[in-house]
């Protein structure tokens, strides 16, 4: 196999795992800040994250699938009909940008039904409508982070996103404590922060997509034509399963930790040291995935398939190699790295041996996410969608609340975080033996 196409794959998920991580840093910065500020505060930042974050990964799972359309195009060398593509796409996000916004400025059902106390809800209300004006813009971001993606260039958006991580930190902390004229905020603060960082970053992606020489091909600003309803029933026939599939994906990690709660603060504490550790190391997966989709694309749309095979398969041993090493440092490590996230000797008994469930729950976990990523190059989006549902709220978590609580077959009831871990591994594993099956036999019938 051609090794410069490893060497490509492998620049460009480094290039976006940089990014990525500068992203997740957001999150990171708020929660310390919202934690020093006041306890309330880190609470209304919990509940308000939890629920922005379902929002927006669901509406950005529909723009990343149009990745595939547009490396397809690239590929092919249809400049223009990209450019065309690409204005079509704005329609799709001021569509999903209004229902997610719906959702963010009137969540009091869902705050009814996690039964948020009282005295929070004032300020998650204020904090989400602060990131209800915030979803265009970062909406906008992802349309022109996945452009770049598609193309091959996404060292553009991580500078940015580094940039803005060097804005996001000084702004969160001078709005949440105030100062220089400005009274104290808290969550709401940071979440105003993020408002105008996210703001910030479109203006200077539109300045950069209408000055560099590289955009100029695909004439993106070539005058907005009014919606094309075939082209607009290909994107939501793509994206909204591709949406709901990472809805699903998401879901099934969150509510993880919402039933772990009932077992006390211990093992809610020792839960969030594994899921923390298990978002960290998803990251790399994932930026493979977007890499060797894209080369993937590229080459279906360049009538190449022997190319488009050996992406796939040098993707799947990036993955393999990068998850093997991962997961067997997160065993290594997992007593130092469990005593760097909590001082109590009973968070870390209970977390310590949690890390090797979660080490396994990684391997499968790089795997599924990078077939998922391969299926939507062949335009193959509701099966995953099915499975992930089937799968990873059937098995990985109703499995799993049974295997705690209640007992599954032959096992009784664990009364540990570890169970939810042993049910997610073996869901996640199924996926991935489903998803590289229909995969192989893809490969084969394209030669």
């Amino acid at each position: 196999m051609n090794l410069s196409e490893l060497h490509r794959i492998s620049r460009h998920a480094g290039t976006i795992l940089v990014g990525q991580l500068a992203t997740m840093a957001f999150g990171v910065t708020d929660t310390i800040v919202a934690g020093r500020y006041a306890e309330q505060a880190l609470a209304a930042l919990s509940v308000g994250t939890a629920i922005y974050m379902s929002v927006y990964v669901a509406c950005m799972g529909v723009l990343q699938a149009l990745l595939p359309v547009w490396s397809e195009l690239h590929g092919a060398q249809k400049s223009s009909q990209l450019g065309f593509s690409f204005r079509q796409s704005l329609y799709l996000t001021l569509l999903i940008t209004a229902g997610g916004m719906a959702i963010l400025l009137n969540p009091s059902a869902l705050l009814d039904w996690a039964d948020v106390p009282q005295d929070l809800r004032a300020d998650v209300l204020t904090y989400l409508s602060v990131l209800a004006m915030a979803l265009l813009p970062a909406l906008l971001f992802r349309l022109y982070s996945t452009l770049n993606q598609s193309l091959g260039m996404p060292r553009m958006v991580t500078w940015l996103q580094l940039g803005s991580l060097l804005v996001k930190v000084p702004l969160s902390i001078w709005f949440a404590f105030g100062g220089l004229g400005l009274e104290a905020r808290g969550a709401v603060g940071c979440a105003l922060a993020t408002l105008l960082v996210q703001s910030l970053m479109l203006l200077v992606a539109l300045w950069l997509l209408s000055t560099r020489p590289s955009y100029s091909p695909y004439q993106l600003f070539d005058g907005l034509q009014p919606p094309h309803g075939p082209t607009l029933k290909a994107f939501a026939a793509l994206g909204v399963p591709s949406g709901l599939t990472i809805l699903v994906e998401v879901t099934s990690f969150t509510l993880m930790a919402l039933f772990v709660a009932r077992m006390g603060t211990t093992a809610a504490a020792s839960h969030q040291i594994a899921a923390n550790l298990a978002a960290v190391l998803y990251m790399v997966p994932l930026a493979i995935g977007i890499a060797t989709s894209a080369r993937t694309s590229y080459w279906l749309g360049a009538e190449q398939p022997r190319q488009a095979r050996h992406a796939v398969l040098w993707g799947f041993a990036l993955v393999v190699a990068c998850a093997l090493v991962l997961a067997g440092s997160l065993v290594i490590l997992r007593q130092p790295l469990a005593g760097i996230y909590a001082r109590s000797p009973e968070v870390v008994a209970l977390a310590v041996p949690l890390l090797v469930w979660t080490a396994g729950f990684h391997l499968f976990d790089g795997l599924q996410a990078l077939g998922v990523f391969i299926l939507r190059c062949f335009r193959i989006t509701v099966m995953p969608f099915v499975i992930y549902a089937v799968l990873l709220w059937g098995l990985g978590l109703f499995g799993g609340y049974r295997l705690a609580y209640h007992g599954l077959g032959p096992w009784p009831a664990m009364q540990t975080p570890a169970a939810f871990w042993m049910a997610g591994m073996v869901a996640l594993a199924l996926a991935a033996l489903a998803f590289w099956l229909m995969i192989w036999q893809l490969m084969r019938r394209n030669r």
